[in-house]
């Protein structure tokens, strides 16, 4: 015991004065950030979002979004089949008085929020994580309190891959047309306006409706109730 926290004392005595060190030595909120700087001046320009975030996500490292797009998917399939039983789809039985006038007094101004949150992805923080999720919660919160009933999981899996298609199939255009995947398409418009960005904001859509339809589906699936034993 006294060796552990020995060694758990030295650790942190290290941490401190690495932190100080960084401290002194570089300038609190000036951070030498050369590549960041640059992806500050030319982004609104270059991608015309306002949303500087945005254009990292899925201009700058487009490939990377695409691929935690991907890992996502790899654990959303995992993730089913071990949950993957045979199951039979009846109404789920009704929660509580409260939790039911709950959820449907949130469930239409959930999926409001998460479709804001993804159509005004370049303008402000959001984007289609964020209101993928949202929607995905916006779906979930009825079916918990057995106000509705699960929707087939086929269409859910349907939009799913219409979404990651619509995805793949603009970048591999604008790759075609620019040399750059996912390169901004369609004009830049105005810078803060709604209809500007060329077409982040449909890769937004794309990959809210993604993120939304994955989440939805892993949801559904623990939902369901097993099928009885012969």
């Amino acid at each position: 015991m006294k060796t552990h926290n020995l060694t758990s004392f030295v650790f942190l005595a290290g941490l401190v004065v690495l932190l100080a060190a960084l401290l002194v030595e570089l300038p609190f909120g000036h951070g030498p950030m050369v590549t960041g700087q640059g992806i500050l001046k030319q982004a609104p320009q270059t991608t015309g979002t306002a949303n500087i975030v945005t254009s990292v996500v899925l201009g700058y490292r487009g490939l990377d979004t695409l691929g935690e797009l991907t890992i996502l998917f790899i654990a959303a399939t995992a993730v089913g089949l071990v949950l993957g039983k045979q199951t039979r789809q009846h109404p789920i039985r009704q929660g509580g008085y409260i939790l039911r006038i709950a959820a449907d007094l949130l469930h239409p101004f959930l999926l409001l929020l998460g479709v804001y949150i993804i159509v005004h992805g370049h303008l402000t923080p959001g984007g289609g994580f964020q209101g993928g999720v949202i929607l995905a919660i916006a779906y979930f919160l009825p079916l918990l309190a057995g106000t509705q009933n699960i929707i087939q999981e086929k269409l859910v899996s349907i939009l799913e891959g219409l979404a990651g298609t619509a995805f793949i199939s603009i970048g591999l255009l604008s790759m075609f047309k620019h040399g750059d995947f996912l390169a901004p398409l369609l004009g830049q418009g105005t810078l803060g306006e709604l209809f500007s960005g060329g077409t982040l904001p449909l890769l937004y859509i794309a990959v809210g409706l993604k993120v939304g339809s994955e989440m939805a589906g892993l949801m559904m699936r623990m939902l369901q109730e097993d099928e009885p034993l012969a």
